[in-house]
């Protein structure tokens, strides 16, 4: 093992393809239930079907390997009010979205609070945390946190000279 300060090649430097990263470690989790509380009417409603649905989180720096979770969820049908849903998964990841909520809040908080460029905060999350993210999937996310904004007018500034700041008129 190598001691505080030493030199660690990195075993994927230099690696240009997506395809050719170390495969992800698969963790399973379960979110199937024979019955849920149906949302719109709030009576029972039985398992219809089974459905999985894999998610990119954070991965383990120590192994060098990403991690997915490959989440498997029941769907519900209500038979009260005809309701179609699926089990809540929303404290995992947003709908339609491919990455963990840990790995989008990492990443904006890299680009807005900490400044980092779009490359070098995919790049960060690589290298130390293993989840890979291409740069434009975070100018998305920030965007869409309304977190990175461009430069702020200086209208509100003093201009130079006496004139604005006496209060004369033309200025």
């Amino acid at each position: 093992m190598p001691g505080p300060g030493e030199y660690v090649h990195d075993i994927t430097e230099g690696i240009t393809s997506a395809a050719d990263l170390p495969k992800p470690r698969i963790e399973r989790r379960s979110r199937n239930y024979p019955a849920r509380r149906c949302p719109h009417c709030g009576r029972r409603a039985g398992r219809y079907s089974i459905d999985s649905r894999t998610l990119h989180d954070l991965g383990d720096p120590r192994s060098g390997r990403p991690r997915d979770l490959l989440v498997t969820y029941s769907k519900h049908h209500c038979p009260h009010c005809d309701g179609y849903f699926a089990v809540d998964l929303s404290d995992l990841a947003r709908p339609k979205c491919h990455y963990t909520r840990r790995v989008q809040q990492l990443a904006v908080r890299l680009v807005a609070e900490d400044g980092l460029p779009y490359q070098a905060a995919s790049w960060h999350l690589w290298r130390d945390h293993r989840a890979f993210v291409p740069f434009a999937t975070i100018q998305n996310w920030v965007e869409a946190a309304g977190g990175k904004k461009g430069r702020q007018p200086c209208h509100h500034l003093p201009r130079r000279g006496a004139g604005p700041l006496l209060g004369l008129p033309g200025h």
